[in-house]
């Protein structure tokens, strides 16, 4: 009976793109909400390069700004090139990384995010030289290569019901909003409670990734999901290492 119930909703949120009720146990979403609103008021600032207009759009992190070019990037999915070492058989990704002040870059669907070092890093020359980049590449009708990418959360016969739940949650509510931000969220597993997520792109390192993780995702999927008990940030192991060279480095440089 359990899982009849848990099926009908599951297939009535899918096509009814079901909202939340407005009631008091949407107090709880109100940073979530705030959030989302303060996005979706920033400008987007067009950039006129030759024949191609890109632009730029402001994401929660301050050290992330995304780039559209009016064109697909990858169409479906994202891509995440966290060093340049990652990014080495990718023209584009590659490119990019040139530029200097670049820490990270993002494919998503219609977009690409460029993260910056640190705050003392001004965007006014990185936009100008990334938008160049941008420009001459899609000019170029070169393909962009992106090896594997975060498509869909995969549903494989040894899932659950309360992670086949998750993953659409994940997909339908909560992956098109973090996109929208210039990031993605990437399921990486379900054990005793506790979901575990990858935050990529301009989530990474956001002052407000914390807000979104637990008052954003972690509530609603224990609004839909009794079975939830918490949500989890976590990092591939080849991210931890990339990061702690990425750190010495950078210590390295400022020591000197």
């Amino acid at each position: 009976m359990a899982a009849s119930v848990r099926w009908s909703l599951l297939r009535f949120m899918r096509s009814h793109h079901l909202r939340l009720p407005v009631n008091d146990r949407n107090q709880r979403y109100s940073v979530w909400s705030a959030h989302r609103i303060q996005s979706q008021l920033y400008e987007f600032k067009p950039f006129l390069v030759r024949n191609l207009s890109v632009l730029t759009q402001d994401t929660p992190n301050p050290r992330s700004l995304k780039f559209l070019p009016g064109k697909p990037v990858l169409g479906m999915g994202t891509r995440d090139f966290p060093t340049s070492n990652s990014a080495e058989s990718f023209p584009l990704a590659r490119d990019l990384f040139q530029i200097e002040g670049i820490k990270s870059v993002f494919y998503g669907p219609d977009f690409i995010t460029l993260t910056k070092t640190d705050d003392d890093v001004e965007w006014t020359d990185i936009k100008r030289h990334a938008i160049e980049v941008i420009t001459k590449f899609f000019e170029s009708g070169e393909a962009i290569t992106t090896g594997a990418t975060h498509a869909e959360s995969s549903v494989t016969e040894d899932d659950d019901e309360v992670v086949l739940m998750i993953k659409e949650l994940l997909d339908t509510r909560i992956r098109p909003t973090v996109q929208e931000d210039g990031g993605d969220v990437i399921f990486k597993g379900f054990e005793d409670g506790t979901v575990k997520l990858k935050l990529v792109g301009s989530c990474t390192g956001c002052p407000s990734s914390t807000v979104t993780l637990k008052n954003g995702i972690q509530n609603m999927l224990q609004f839909y999901i009794p079975e939830v008990d918490m949500v989890e940030q976590v990092e591939d192991e080849v991210d931890e290492i990339n990061m702690k060279v990425f750190t010495e480095l950078d210590k390295t440089l400022q020591d000197s």
